[in-house]
């Protein structure tokens, strides 16, 4: 049936006919239903995830459910955008200088720390990093102590700037003693998922002695590795991929998995990626910035918060945070620490941090940021964790 028109005197009129007036309005009525459906759906996905526990902020959660749920390209994309309005600044120095560190005292665990043998002499804090950059700050790239246990240094943490051209930031190198330290690793509520093979936060007894804690690796899925503790396969691991191992008696190395499961004494295994530093060279990879290697994450060209971990010939443990790295920066900051093995850990300003406790009397625990430039709150592993992290205590 074809649709008529009326003409009147001053204007034509079209006449739909009854039964396309009626698939019209069908038709209308589905696209409705179809975004209330979609609303709903929105609602009931989206406001758990900004109502979880923790203390991450609203623009972090919106990112880690776009990526949860397929739209990490969206992500990407809008973070690039933003980074593109606030890039970091090129030159100027350091307002300030390289801060002072004033060490925490404490004194041993439940045991006192092993006492060196001959074949393997204690750790000793590491020489100077030489900064990557002409004139030197005073101070820069010395160590300081920055945790004591019994009287030895247990931590030294030392500042640099990133590069000769964003010559306004520091970042940050912790060098930490397995003579002196032990450490464990937390799950996340949300990373690694699945069931939980170990608290989600720093336990009510782990409180009561916790000296550090520091992040962990990406999303599962874009950490293209996986994740083993306590027996528990939360995401299978992966050979050859960037690994944290941590020991049932709380040593943690940096090595490529080799294959198979976890064999006795292993406790956990974070994996993340692929090895940023591998038997002390550079990975030939990282002059190529490859997505693939590195991860997506605003790109590897840009400089952004980024964190790594790396071990040296010795065994100490280096951590390095800090703002205006690209992959390239990273790398060579964990090889002026000597180190000979490392992998990249989180990206962004919202993942990266690193965190010291104190405890005073009655049974505190007292958080402090490592620097004051990091985002992320300082009580966020004292409350249910959405991503995992690794615990430090003394031995």
């Amino acid at each position: 049936m074809e649709t008529r028109e009326r003409v009147g005197r001053h204007a034509t009129q079209r006449v739909v006919p009854p039964i396309r007036r009626a698939r019209w309005r069908a038709a209308r009525r589905a696209a409705l239903a179809v975004l209330a459906v979609a609303l709903v759906w929105l609602g009931w996905s989206i406001v758990p995830a900004l109502t979880a526990p923790g203390t991450d902020s609203v623009s972090a959660r919106l990112a880690e459910w776009g990526r949860l749920h397929h739209l990490g390209w969206l992500v990407t994309d809008l973070e690039k955008g933003q980074y593109s309005l606030h890039k970091p600044v090129v030159g100027g120095t350091v307002a300030g200088g390289i801060p002072t560190i004033a060490a925490a005292n404490v004194g041993a665990g439940s045991a006192l720390p092993p006492r060196p043998s001959a074949t393997a002499p204690a750790p000793l804090v590491p020489p100077a990093i030489v900064p990557p950059v002409a004139h030197p700050l005073p101070g820069e790239g010395r160590w300081q102590n920055l945790l004591m246990v019994n009287g030895t240094a247990a931590a030294a943490v030392a500042s640099v700037r990133p590069d000769s051209i964003h010559t306004s930031y520091l970042v940050s190198l912790v060098w930490m003693n397995p003579a002196l330290l032990r450490f464990t690793l937390h799950p996340g509520y949300h990373v690694p998922g699945g069931p939980l093979p170990a608290p989600d936060q720093l336990t009510s007894a782990e409180r009561a002695s916790v000296l550090a804690t520091f992040n962990s690796g990406f999303q599962m899925g874009d950490a293209n590795g996986g994740y083993w503790q306590n027996g528990t396969t939360i995401t299978p691991l992966r050979t050859g991929a960037a690994s944290q191992v941590l020991t049932t008696d709380g040593h943690l190395s940096v090595e490529r998995w080799p294959g198979g499961m976890p064999g006795a004494g292993i406790a956990a295994v974070r994996q993340n990626l692929v090895p940023l530093i591998e038997g002390g060279r550079i990975s030939p990879l990282v002059p190529n910035a490859s997505t693939d290697a590195w991860g997506a994450t605003l790109g590897n060209r840009t400089y952004v918060w980024r964190s790594a971990i790396g071990v040296r010939p010795d065994g100490s443990v280096v951590y390095v945070i800090g703002p205006a790295m690209d992959i390239q920066t990273l790398a060579d900051i964990m090889h002026a620490a000597g180190v000979e093995t490392a992998m990249e850990l989180d990206i962004n300003p919202d993942w990266t941090s690193f965190i010291t406790y104190t405890h005073p009397v009655g049974g505190q625990v007292i958080p402090h940021k490592l620097t004051a430039t990091e985002v992320a709150s300082a009580y966020r592993y004292l409350q249910s964790s959405s991503r995992d992290f690794v615990a430090v205590f003394p031995r």
